[in-house]
């Protein structure tokens, strides 16, 4: 039975090994897929496999899948990369300037760790540190950029710069003052319109300290918006660098899953379906639907409640759809595709 990677429920059992596109080997005939599984066949663009047929019955039991925690070593590389961007903040205001071996020996073990990581969502969610919003924001970015390089194919060298662009995007809010950054309610006009700079110091910082062109632009862009109206410079379309436009996807991400003095953490899913909103003329509409395509099967087992007072959990994702997945209640199987009524309103992670 060819089933696509979109349609795997957790459960199925594999009747041929499987590959990636260059001849990877990935998992083995008669692997019994968990949620893992088919999260990381998706990662490497695996559209169709082979499994065995099912019962009349989906699955007569599906389990919740466990929450998923960060190990030792990544929670340790975490915390170092947010100490290495504290580090550097302080630098810069007493008039210091970027070093590249102190970002990449505080950024690049990070990646080392989270690389072979199959629940990108979970692991986003578990990483925390005491520290303030715009060093554990950074981070999350340079992390976020680096897979979202990945998933699009690109090399392991352009991924890491990338994922470094990321983790510097927002160096330049060293020189915005601390009181407007951690402002508690709205920013007024003028207080906006400095917050705003921070994406030309950033691009200043980066390029007189580092030499470094690329890294710099994507300071300067991250806020730019494909229909021309981001900032600082209103570009637009192919203006913008591709580097830029991964990173500004995993910037709002990161920020829209955050909780702030001022804002509260909103629901994942609620987060990608504002994603997918942006993509038609703010934000790049292939890079996001790569984002959400390869975010979508970290889901599957994860509980979740309806719009109608019903909980149930995610066992397989709608390729026509990915925010109406197919969904088990009580041992028995509710197609959100067929029920306009009912919407997943919180997902419990």
């Amino acid at each position: 039975m060819r089933v696509h990677v979109l349609q795997l429920i957790v459960g199925d059992k594999l009747i041929s090994d499987s590959y990636n596109a260059v001849g990877l080997h990935l998992l083995s005939s008669g692997t019994v897929l968990d949620a893992g599984d088919i999260s990381m066949l998706n990662r490497h663009s695996v559209d169709y496999v082979d499994i065995a047929p099912r019962s009349s019955e989906i699955e007569n039991v599906v389990e919740e899948a466990p929450t998923r925690q960060a190990n030792i070593l990544q929670v340790t590389s975490f915390n170092n990369a947010t100490q290495g961007i504290k580090e550097m903040f302080e630098a810069l205001q007493d008039g210091g300037s970027l070093r590249n071996e102190t970002v990449e020996s505080a950024f690049n073990p990070l990646i080392n760790s989270i690389q072979e990581e199959k629940d990108v969502v979970s692991l986003l969610l578990s990483l925390h540190s005491k520290d303030d919003y715009t060093l554990q924001h950074s981070v999350q970015v340079g992390i976020l950029s680096y897979y979202i390089a990945k998933w699009m194919n690109k090399s392991e060298k352009d991924a890491i710069v990338i994922g470094k662009a990321g983790y510097l995007h927002d160096i330049g809010k060293c020189r915005i003052h601390p009181d407007i950054l951690n402002k508690p309610g709205k920013l007024t006009k003028e207080e906006f319109e400095e917050v705003q700079k921070h994406t030309i110091h950033g691009y200043d910082i980066i390029r007189k300290s580092l030499k470094d062109e690329t890294l710099a632009l994507v300071a300067l862009q991250h806020h730019e918006r494909m229909d021309g109206t981001g900032y600082p410079l209103r570009k637009s379309g192919t203006d913008i660098h591709s580097y830029s436009k991964i990173v500004a996807i995993a910037d709002v991400y990161s920020a829209m899953i955050s909780s702030r003095v001022y804002q509260q953490r909103r629901d994942l899913l609620h987060v990608l379906k504002e994603l997918h909103r942006m993509s038609f003329g703010e934000l790049d509409p292939k890079i996001t639907q790569v984002f959400i395509r390869n975010m979508i099967p970290n889901f599957i087992g994860k509980k979740v409640s309806l719009s109608d007072g019903r909980e149930g959990t995610i066992i397989m994702t709608n390729p026509t759809d990915f925010f109406r997945p197919l969904i088990s209640i009580d041992n028995q199987f509710l197609d959100l595709s067929q029920q306009a009524n009912v919407e997943i309103t919180k997902i419990a992670i």
